[in-house]
């Protein structure tokens, strides 16, 4: 295994690229829940982090057996991501809009919604696979764990971001949150389909 700084920085390079959609939706995720604990915080950035390790090492799995099957799947990845990320900022939107109507207090993230958070911004990463398909197990692992050390805190700093500016905009951050992600959704989408 070569653990060159060389090898390190395109891991942390590779990280931030990666993390730019979980660190969106954490900033949304922070604008919908001003008053999140530390705790749940690190619940967030945690989750985000795991499945950004462990998309590219299912990718590089992938590519190492059963490739064939991986790229019929890798066709439909921005539709999964789109459908996910519509679902869950569709959902975000027409809470913030009946709270305004109605003036009640808003829903909070919840684990199933972070899970799915999770899967749909981490999804594209099994693509990393591919791109790190020549190293052997363990650095392809260690390549992983930077990803998800990066992501960690990328989504940490977005979340503080976003409570910060929702503190701000109080009854329109759970309209702005579920935009950015349905945003995301159709960024990702876009990307994936050209």
């Amino acid at each position: 295994m070569d653990l060159s700084l060389i090898f390190v920085f395109n891991s942390m390079l590779l990280g931030v690229g990666l993390a730019m959609d979980a660190f969106s939706v954490s900033l949304a995720n922070g604008l919908n829940e001003p008053k999140m604990n530390r705790n749940k915080m690190a619940l967030i950035a945690s989750v985000f982090s795991i499945f950004q390790w462990l998309m590219p090492m299912i990718g590089w799995i992938c590519v190492h057996t059963i490739v064939t099957y991986f790229t019929a799947f890798e066709k439909i990845i921005p539709w999964i991501a789109l459908l996910l990320l519509l679902f869950i900022g569709g959902k975000m939107l027409l809470e913030g809009i009946k709270d305004d109507d109605e003036g009640d207090e808003k829903s909070k993230v919840g684990f199933s919604a972070l899970i799915i958070q999770g899967i749909a911004t981490s999804i594209d990463a099994l693509s990393v696979g591919f791109t790190i398909a020549e190293y052997g197990f363990l650095s392809a692992f260690v390549c992983a764990v930077i990803i998800g050390v990066v992501t960690f805190i990328i989504c940490f700093a977005g979340l503080m971001i976003g409570k910060r500016f929702g503190t701000r905009l109080a009854s329109k951050a759970s309209i702005l949150g579920g935009i950015i992600l349905i945003g995301i959704g159709i960024e990702i989408f876009i990307k994936g389909v050209l």
